[in-house]
Order: structure tokens, then sequence, then C-alpha cells
């Protein structure tokens, strides 16, 4: 029997260094593997969305939208995917859906073909909208559900969500892990039973990190439930919070009714290269290395742990660690058990550092607030009573029930003209739609863009300096150092001058 074929989708341009070092690999970094990455037969190539956006602008002077048409033209046989958080776009605010249409078709033009869309809520009428974008383009639409492990989730849950995302016209489903949760078991059950409900020939795709050490096992019980699409990461931009490693996950299917498209002699040359660049980001590099099992108690992905550590530094407050990993569930309980992705790990977690520094609920955050209001959407569990008073109370604001983007009025008119006004921005639909993502950094980023992108990673003598300190030899000699040397059991005294 002919084995059947597993895609794989490559992390290196956009997750993998999300996670590991926070998306800081800057372009000229990533340029020369993409030709090898282009001939290895990945399914496709995720290289945009997610925090890249972002990261481009407040820190690299980097145009993101010429990043992707770089992409574009650097990897012409391959799937271009991006991460979009539905009605968020790539921002932390939900946009109008003018202005959600116009970022789909922006991206679809400057070259991506792949749009896995997903809501931190897992609500669909966040989804809707972009789904729909994406099919108008004519480009892939992948509905995504976040996993989540919860007593408001279970494997019917998000059948029940795999079937909403096939009435939007998703052309492929992703179970999107983004904390390393997905154990064996539930990875087989989830994906048998979405194919058995709604047939086999519906395409999953299956994405891990690989935190708590179980995913990879995870992906190959996805593969035998059915999965068509794993995600992984190049050996060396791999594990720890990063994800999977793609020579692993292949040479795992050895023997097995699998295989897989990639082509695994391009590989080595992909894995040298980011091995050779990683160094110069030794300090964006995650804290968090090795396997991390406790996870499955705190449910708190690496990213949230760390923007937690550094809120309670700024107070003070440091060895209040543990405190506020005992109060995060409670807080994810009140609010209704939101997955913990961006931006809702945000929120509950800067909450959950509000509660133990002030006193419970004293003082909350406009977005926890907001998040209890309903303003983000709707929570997949009920939301306690009380939290939602002090809400009201403290903002003034009433809960909802409808979809929050139907209270937005048209804004993109306004976002013309207030880009218009800006030094340095060119008016293109592209700049009005980096000012919409990010209104506070797009006007610096506009001004400086003519100095071109910034490298924030070291320099190769910076790399060098650092790895001569490891080994003991970044002192200079000013004076002779002496050696006995012993040779057929006699001695002999050797000094060796400083040049």
């Amino acid at each position: 029997m002919k084995p059947r074929e597993i895609g794989i989708t490559e992390l290196v341009l956009r997750d993998a260094h999300q996670s590991l070092m926070a998306t800081r690999m800057a372009m000229e970094d990533m340029v020369d593997a993409c030709a090898d990455i282009d001939a290895a037969g990945y399914w496709s190539v995720e290289c945009w969305g997610g925090a890249t956006y972002d990261a481009c602008i407040r820190f690299l002077n980097e145009d993101p939208w010429e990043r992707l048409r770089t992409f574009r033209e650097l990897m012409p046989n391959s799937r271009l995917q991006m991460l979009l958080r539905g009605q968020n776009l790539l921002g932390y605010r939900h946009y109008e859906d003018g202005v959600v249409e116009k970022f789909v078709e922006k991206s679809a033009e400057n070259g991506m073909d792949v749009f896995r869309v997903f809501d931190a809520l897992n609500d669909p009428r966040n989804l809707a909208h972009a789904m729909q974008s994406v099919k108008k383009v004519g480009k892939h639409a992948q509905g995504t559900i976040c996993y989540t492990v919860s007593p408001v989730h279970g494997t019917e849950d998000y059948v029940a969500l795999a079937g909403r995302l096939l009435d939007m016209g998703a052309d492929s489903i992703a179970l999107k892990d983004m904390a390393a949760l997905l154990k064996p078991q539930p990875a087989y059950d989830i994906v048998r039973a979405i194919k058995e409900t709604y047939g086999e020939d519906v395409q999953i795709n299956v994405h891990c990190h690989a935190t708590t050490g179980v995913t990879q096992v995870s992906l190959m019980k996805a593969i035998e439930a059915g999965a068509d699409v794993v995600d992984t990461a190049i050996s060396s931009m791999s594990l720890g919070p990063g994800h999977n490693p793609t020579e692993s996950v292949i040479e795992m299917l050895d023997g097995t009714p699998y295989t897989t498209t990639v082509d695994r002699t391009k590989l080595k040359p992909i894995r040298d290269h980011f091995a050779a660049v990683a160094p110069k980001y030794k300090k964006f590099m995650s804290a968090v290395t090795g396997v991390k099992t406790d996870i499955f108690q705190s449910q708190i992905p690496g990213g949230m742990l760390s923007n937690m550590e550094s809120q309670l530094k700024a107070q003070g407050a440091g060895d209040r660690m543990d405190e506020v990993l005992l109060e995060v569930p409670n807080v994810r309980r009140d609010a209704g058990y939101p997955p913990l992705v961006t931006p809702s790990s945000q929120i509950v977690g800067t909450q959950a550092v509000f509660n133990v520094l002030m006193g419970k609920y004293k003082v909350m955050t406009g977005e926890f607030a907001d998040l209890m209001l309903g303003y983000y959407g709707e929570c997949p569990g009920d939301r306690d009573p009380e939290v939602v008073e002090m809400a009201k109370a403290q903002t003034k604001k009433e809960p909802i029930t409808e979809r929050p983007a139907d209270l937005l009025a048209p804004e993109w008119d306004g976002l013309v003209e207030q880009t218009s006004a800006l030094e340095g921005a060119d008016t293109s639909e592209e700049d009005v739609l980096t000012m919409a993502m990010f209104p506070q950094v797009a006007p610096k980023f506009f001004k400086e863009r003519h100095e071109g992108p910034r490298n924030v990673g070291m320099t190769e003598e910076q790399v060098e300096e650092e790895r001569r300190k490891a080994a003991g030899l970044d002192k200079a000699l000013h004076e002779p150092i002496k050696y006995t040397v012993t040779i057929n059991g006699q001695s002999r005294s050797v000094s060796v001058e400083p040049a």
C-alpha cells in the first residue's frame, strides 16, 4: 500500500523566532535560507503575521509589507502562510469590517497564500468576516481552533467549532496548541472525530509547541487519526517554548504507513544557516529551556510567563511569582475559561498580577473589564456575575451580547486622513493599515523608515567575543605564561611570550 503523504509547514521564518527570541530576527538573517526553504517541498512556509508585523516597525525599522514582498520574490514555489487574529487582524483591538477586508486584500496582493485565522476566545463571530474576506480574494482560508483544557472544553466542543468553520467556507481546519497542552490521546480523539463527522477529505493541520515534552508524540497520534499537515521548525530553531524539530518529525515517520513531501537533503543547509545566525540574538533568547510539565497545571504559555515576571520585577515584587501562578487559573475561571493566547493571555495574566499586588479585583485593567463585559466576544464558559458587576462599576459600561465589531463605525476614511498627516508616510493603503494596527508606533516608524532596517542582534565580532569569553579566551596576555612539558620522563620548562 502506498504511504500517505503528510505535509509539513515550516515555522522558522515566523513562529520559531517569535517563540525563541521575541520576534527579533532581522530580514537580512533570513533571506539567504529562502532558496533552500523554497526547494524543500514544504506544504507551506509560515513567514508573516503573529507578532512579526509589530516587531518589524517597533524594533527593526523594517516595513512588514516589504518583508512579505521579499519572501514572495525569494520563494516563488512555496505557499506563503500567515497567522491572522480574526477581527483583531495583527493588532490588539477589533477593527470594523471594512478594515478587515482591506487588510486581507492587500496581504493577498502582496503575496500571501494561506491565512490561518483564529480568535483568542474561539468565538466564531470574530472569525466570520476575516474568513469571508479570504474567500473573496480566492486564497486559502484556514479556520482555526485554539486548543485549551477546561471544564467547558471537550472533544465535542472542538468538533462543533470545526463545523462552524467549515460552514464559513474553511478550506482546512487548524488545531492550534499554543501552550503545548495537547496530549497524544486528545490529539487523536479530536482529529478522528472531525474526520468522522465531516468526512475524510476535510484537511486538518496540527500546530503544537514543544514546551511540555509530549507533543511530538501528539503529532504522531494526530497523523494516525488522519491529520494531513503538521507544523515543525528546523532543528536549530526548535524545542523549548518553540516547536518540534522538522528533521525529527520526518525521521519519526520512517517505517510507518506515512511519508512526507519534504526533501531531506535540503534541510541541512537550512539547519546550518539558522545555527550560525541564532547566536546573534542571544540576549533575546527565552529563559525557558528544556521541558516544563508544570504548564499542564498552570496552562501558562512561555511568553505569558515572561511577561508576568517582568511586570512583577517592575513593581519590586519578583518574589511573588508563585502567588500569581496560583491566581491565573482563578482569573481565567472568573472570565469564562478563555484559551490563553494573544491577547487573552496578556489580559488574564496582567489581571492576576494586579489581584496579587492590589487585592482581588480592587483595580481592574480596562482590557479585563472589557473581556468580562463581552467587548472581546463570547467566552466559552459563564462569567462570574459578581466580577461582571465590578467591571460595570469600574468602567461605567454595560455588558454586550452582540458581535463586538457590529458596534464599530466605518473607520477607513479617518485612518487615511490620519496617515496622510504623518511625516514619512506615503499614504499607500499598506501604510494606512500600518497606522491602523499600531497608531502609537507607526508615526515614529514612518519618520525613520528612510534610515533602513536595523539589525538588533549582535555583530559577528560581538558573537566571537562572547564565544571567547565563554571559552575563557578573552584575557589579553601581558606577561609570559609558563608550562612544564614532560616527554619520555624528562621535564622541560616552556615559556610563551605575549605578542
